[in-house]
């Protein structure tokens, strides 16, 4: 008689057992990825927020306008007028909404209803558009300076509220 090789019953039982093992294990790993998207987007946002603003105020010192705390105060970046206070951008849409390219075009980006404002202190929230699951709390808050030397405070959620 012949003797045949091959892999055993228990063996290949054993095989799909440890692929089952790697498989749980690894899969929780794999299926969280919009929430990590998302968090990841915000903290983009906060990044362009924050060189935006910089820029601004770099523009507005040049041109001594970096503590004025009048709430019309306005500067031009040659394609839109950037209302600022203390020379950043002030926390509306005309501001900091402006000074970061897509935010005021009505596209990834929402501006949350009741918040903005042209003074200093006055803080402006972001939010997806699309929101689809995520909730009000899943923003980026940009918060204009109080005084003059101070900048912007700008904060995103924390990845647990999206």
């Amino acid at each position: 008689m012949k003797k045949q090789g091959g892999f055993t019953l228990i063996e290949l039982v054993v095989v799909i057992v440890i692929l089952g093992i790697l498989a749980v294990t690894a899969a929780p790993r794999f299926l969280n990825l919009q929430s990590d998207a998302r968090a990841s987007s915000l903290e983009g946002l906060k990044g362009a927020m924050a060189g935006a603003s910089s820029i601004v105020y770099g523009k507005a010192a040049i041109a001594g306008l970096e503590t004025t705390s009048a709430a019309n105060t306005t500067i031009s970046d040659g394609t839109n007028t950037i209302g600022i206070v203390f020379g950043y951008p002030t926390a509306s849409v005309d501001g900091i909404g402006k000074a970061v390219e897509g935010l005021a075009t009505g596209g990834d980006w929402v501006a949350v209803s009741g918040t903005g404002g042209t003074n200093a202190g006055d803080e402006i929230k972001y939010k997806f558009a699309n929101s689809g699951s995520a909730t009000d709390e899943c923003v980026v808050t940009y918060t204009a300076p109080n005084a003059k030397g101070e900048t912007p405070t700008i904060v995103a959620a924390d990845e647990s509220k999206c």
